[in-house]
C-alpha cells in the first residue's frame, strides 16, 4: 500500500511521459492531454532506439496540436543498465515541452 502513495504522490513524474514501443500517436495524445489539463510543462523521457520516436511525438505534438508550446530544455545522458552479458550503457533523452 506505500508503494502506490509514493508512485501516484510523486508531482514530479505526474507531467512526464516515458517513451517506449507503442503506437506514436499514443504519446503525442498523452502530451496533449497533460497540456489540455493545465500543466505547464511536460517532460519526454527515452532510452535507446525509443529517442527518434521521443523527438517524433515533441515535435507532432507541438507543430500540429500545440502551436502555443515551446521546446524548453533538451537533456541528453548516458544510462548504465545490467544486461545479459553485464553492464550495458545506453542513451537517454528528455525533452522539456512548455508554454509561451
Amino acid at each position: 500500500m506505500d508503494e502506490e502513495k509514493t508512485s501516484k504522490g510523486n508531482k514530479k513524474d505526474d507531467n512526464t511521459v516515458f517513451i517506449g514501443r507503442k503506437d506514436l500517436m499514443s504519446y503525442v495524445l498523452a502530451v496533449v492531454t497533460q497540456f489540455n489539463e493545465g500543466v505547464d510543462e511536460v517532460v519526454i523521457k527515452a532510452r535507446g532506439r525509443a529517442i527518434s520516436r521521443a523527438v517524433d511525438a515533441a515535435e507532432i505534438a507541438r507543430q500540429r496540436f500545440l502551436p502555443d508550446v515551446i521546446t524548453k530544455d533538451v537533456k541528453l545522458g548516458t544510462e548504465q543498465i545490467e544486461g545479459e552479458k553485464g553492464p550495458v550503457r545506453v542513451s537517454s533523452m528528455e525533452i522539456t515541452l512548455a508554454k509561451k
